[in-house]
């Protein structure tokens, strides 16, 4: 009888692809309205506090996470991305009736606890049906259709604001969140019945010694704070910035930094899986220093959006590995947490970088070019720490140690 060769490897599941078509509709829902938020916050009275639009949605944000990760490992990872999504559903839809600034700021606190909870449980269900050789490459993939919603999203806003109305623009937002929360509902769980209780109110009392940071992922999520820090000023500063260098729309700057941040997913997404994910890393710091230079000096607008370009082509290396990193790094009954660690240190450098852009920018054209300064130091921080660690080796050549103590459902694997 002749010997039978091992079987190909199977392709991503349709749950898989479900989950990336959920993470498109989320993250477009939400970026959908940053070009409109810092003019509609100054029409309210509010201009001074433009720097709180990002720095209180990251607050809550950062404050969810643990409570996100606890419950993906406890109840589930579906309902955690439901509850996420459905903040984006009520926020889009209140929006229109937020019309004093306490009102509207209390509103974008409310509304961080959409990214408090989603992308946490993404992040956990998709490492529970990809396999470890193939992590970089799926989160990549999942990044890729994120950055196209954060492409469409400011573009659609500004077009939507522009021809039809504000708030049509906020039910625009909701719906496409709702749109989110159906498909998460076509999914399976993969968090094993061995492992999941009914909710109650005690699984949010937190023992903060054990249950709110994971110490494995220290490394990456020390990374992930210094090299999203850059991020949160962009998104306080780059409205006002090109409206000054005369942009034709605002929305510009986010769609050409989130295609190019697309088109290096898709080309380089399993880049870490080959070479190991602190080299990539180095490589990724290195360019957002590039791209940073360029908003740093930006003379005009070719250059302005040569920066975004630069900057996504550095972000689109840095979010899948740092996302995989941390995978690799944690134990598989507290992945959530773990992933949870890693998104409080993006929350809080993303808020972080919006508090400082807005108290340096002051609404003062000439302070612009320190706001990027600053960004360009933590990131520089960043590369010299992984400069000082190993490099890994291949991810793809690690054994896997992160088996399902129970087996998944046929139709998620």
């Amino acid at each position: 009888m002749p010997a039978t060769s091992p079987p190909a490897s199977r392709p991503y599941s349709l749950g898989f692809w479900l989950m990336c078509l959920s993470s498109f509709l989320f993250f477009a829902s939400f970026n959908l309205l940053l070009p409109e938020l810092p003019s509609h916050l100054t029409r309210l009275g509010g201009g001074e506090y433009k720097g709180f639009i990002i720095a209180l949605f990251t607050l809550t944000a950062a404050i969810s996470r643990p409570f996100s990760g606890k419950l993906a490992d406890t109840v589930g990872r579906i309902p955690v991305m439901v509850l996420g999504s459905l903040v984006c559903v009520v926020c889009g839809l209140v929006y229109p009736w937020a019309l004093t600034v306490g009102s509207f700021l209390g509103l974008r606190l409310l509304h961080g606890f959409s990214t408090g909870f989603k992308p946490t449980g993404t992040a956990a269900f998709v490492a529970d049906i990809v396999p470890a050789e193939k992590r970089g490459e799926a989160m990549g993939l999942l990044g890729m259709t994120g950055s196209l919603g954060m492409a469409i999203g400011p573009w659609l806003g500004t077009q939507v604001a522009e021809h039809f109305s504000l708030n049509t623009m906020f039910y625009c937002s909701a719906g496409m969140a709702l749109l989110s929360v159906l498909v998460q509902g076509s999914l399976t769980e993969t968090l094993p019945l061995a492992q999941r209780r009914p909710f109650s109110f005690g699984l949010l009392k937190l023992d903060w010694r054990q249950e709110v940071l994971e110490p494995r992922v220290f490394a990456p999520a020390f990374v992930t704070l210094l090299c999203l820090f850059p991020f949160g000023a962009v998104l306080t500063v780059i409205p006002d910035q090109s409206q000054l260098l005369g942009m034709p729309s605002k929305g510009l700057f986010y769609s050409c930094y989130t295609v190019s941040a697309l088109v290096v997913r898709l080309v380089a997404g399993r880049a870490s899986d080959v070479y190991g994910r602190v080299r990539v890393l180095r490589w990724s710091a290195a360019i957002l220093v590039l791209g940073l230079l360029l908003l740093v000096w930006t003379p005009s607008i070719p250059v302005f959006l040569l920066g975004a370009v630069v900057f996504g082509l550095g972000t689109g290396l840095n979010s899948p590995t740092l996302y995989a990193w941390t995978v690799d790094l944690s134990d598989p009954l507290r992945r959530g947490r773990a992933v949870a660690t890693m998104y409080i240190a993006l929350e809080v450098g993303i808020g972080l970088g919006a508090l400082a852009a807005g108290w340096i920018f002051s609404n003062l054209p000439t302070r612009l070019p320190y706001v990027h300064a600053l960004s360009l130091l933590c990131v520089l921080a960043a590369l010299a720490y992984l400069l000082r660690i190993t490099a890994d080796a291949p991810a793809g050549h690690q054994p896997a140690a992160d088996a399902n103590p129970e087996p998944l459902p046929e139709e998620v694997v």
